[in-house]
């Protein structure tokens, strides 16, 4: 049988999941975190009205004791913190011990970019000009090609593409709008997948849902590709080249973006492209290629070389 969790962290939960519209997935790590939680407090003999700020930080090294991932620690404390706000918030404590609690940093991994020719071994295994073909051929370069978001793909409508002017509209984290441009290949398969024998090909005589009818990528059903359909797409021709385990819609993400720093690209202009909020979130792109570096120093620094001697 289950642990069964205190009363006042099931009533978080319950707010978190109505009030805050938190995801079933979340609220299931929150569950998770929470019981741990719940089981230190009763082996160290204590309860929530006497947990203080020391206690706390004993808590946090306890976890990192028994050997928990940087990001399982920090979730932990996230999750702990929460609690103890709600608390505050309905009035059952009157201070929160956590409020100078430091969440635990965690270390920000690099980018599994592909490589040029590996994303392009992926993109020349589309062949076919059936609308599944098409539809898959255009989903992998809008991906690439623009770095959108999984979501912000799945999202797409009709009323977001425009193919004469080269750019579309995706809307990212908060409902932020952004225009990215097209390059000639995402628009060329677009062309292909929204002209006829693509898209047309895979819509229902009658619709099941009013806004699948504006969606610009169709499942074969007909109905609006969601984000599980997509992943599918990238996962199955990944597979084929050779890639498995390697490749996701967000290292497609990373690729496009690491791409274009090698290539020189101004990284505030990576930064608008893919709808971050902090150049800070796109500098770890610059980390990717210290070959890139190299040859920036190389060029642009006056005393890079000795008189008469190129780059080593």
């Amino acid at each position: 049988m289950d642990e069964a969790l205190a009363p006042e962290a099931e009533e978080l939960l319950t707010w978190l999941a109505v009030e805050r519209g938190r995801a079933p997935g979340t609220i299931a790590a929150y569950r998770r975190d929470l019981l741990d939680f719940q089981g230190w407090l009763a082996s160290s003999g204590r309860t929530l009205d006497d947990v203080d700020e020391t206690a706390l930080q004993r808590w946090v090294v306890s976890l990192r004791e028994r050997g928990l991932a940087p990001a399982t620690v920090a979730r932990r404390v996230v999750a702990v913190r929460s609690l103890f706000r709600f608390r505050v918030i309905e009035g059952t404590a009157d201070a929160d011990p956590t409020a100078d609690l430091e969440r635990p940093r965690v270390p920000q991994g690099l980018p599994k970019a592909l490589s040029e020719a590996e994303v392009a071994r992926l993109l020349d295994v589309v062949v076919g000009s059936d609308a599944v073909a098409r539809r898959d051929r255009a989903a992998l370069e809008v991906l690439y090609g623009t770095g959108l978001r999984i979501s912000e793909l799945v999202s797409l409508s009709l009323s977001d593409i425009d193919l004469g002017g080269g750019l579309l509209r995706a809307f990212g984290k908060g409902s932020k709008e952004r225009i990215v441009p097209l390059g000639g290949h995402a628009r060329r398969a677009l062309v292909a997948w929204l002209g006829p024998g693509g898209r047309e090909e895979l819509e229902p005589e009658r619709w099941a849902r009013r806004t699948d009818s504006d969606s610009v990528f169709l499942n074969q059903r007909g109905g609006r590709l969601s984000r599980q359909g997509a992943w599918g797409i990238v996962r199955r021709y990944g597979d084929q080249v050779g890639l498995e385990g390697r490749l996701s819609p967000h290292v497609l993400r990373h690729s496009c973006a690491t791409h274009m720093l090698d290539r020189g690209a101004d990284i505030r202009a990576v930064q608008e492209l893919l709808g971050h909020a902090s150049i800070s979130t796109t500098q770890i792109y610059t980390k990717v290629s210290p070959e890139r570096l190299r040859s920036v120093y190389d060029a642009a620094h006056p005393r890079a070389h000795p008189p008469g001697v190129g780059s080593l």
